[in-house]
């Protein structure tokens, strides 16, 4: 099995991210405590992809925080990214893991618990379950399943969980209580004054809530 550690999972967002630039947003927030970073930007094509991901490759290198590259497999191949994470609406999971090899990290978003009924565990290692709340980083998202939908799914599926969408800090003891690894999150740490400090405070919200 390859291991992840989902506890304080970073989505890069580069409107969020724009002020600063993902690269530095991702590198304070592994200062921070997170535990792995998405490279998520729809609008850039793959060579777009490759140079930011080639970048925070290098400000992740020696961190031991996992690069997860957002769909777009080629370019996590040709980064040399730790993993893909891909949608219900990408290539199939098994597709995925058939072009990426044995050894790389997959993850896949779900929202339904037959999704989850339905995962292969030795295909993907890990899913994003969600939006548990109406998120704006994500538009035409699906209708939020709210902390019992969470539950519920988490509880169907055979593979590490992290909850996602609309989640911030206050949200985190409530959302582990469901049972899932970890939280995702974009605008908690995205954009914020000081995204050290936010992800401090979402690491250590964590932990708290696990004692």
């Amino acid at each position: 099995m390859r291991r992840i550690d989902l506890s304080v999972y970073l989505v890069l967002d580069p409107d969020l991210c724009a002020e600063r630039g993902m690269v530095e947003t991702a590198r304070l927030a592994v200062e921070g405590g997170a535990t792995v970073v998405q490279l998520r930007d729809k609008r850039a094509d793959t060579a777009a992809m490759i140079e930011t991901g080639g970048a925070l490759k290098q400000v992740l290198a020696g961190t031991g925080v996992p690069l997860i590259v957002n769909d777009d497999v080629e370019a996590a191949m040709a980064i040399g990214a730790d993993g893909v994470h891909v949608g219900q609406s990408d290539m199939a999971a098994e597709e995925v893991r058939r072009r990426i090899g044995p050894d790389m990290i997959l993850g896949l978003s779900i929202g339904t618990v037959e999704l989850a009924h339905a995962l292969d565990s030795s295909v993907v290692d890990y899913v994003g379950v969600g939006p548990v709340f109406p998120t704006s980083t994500k538009p035409g998202h699906p209708p939020a399943i709210g902390y019992e939908g969470l539950a519920a799914i988490t509880a169907a599926c055979s593979v590490p969980v992290v909850a996602i969408g609309g989640l911030k800090r206050q949200h985190v003891v409530d959302t582990l209580k469901t049972g899932v690894n970890g939280l995702a999150v974009v605008s908690a740490i995205c954009g914020t004054p000081d995204p050290r400090q936010a992800t401090a405070d979402l690491v250590s919200a964590v932990r708290e809530a696990r004692t």
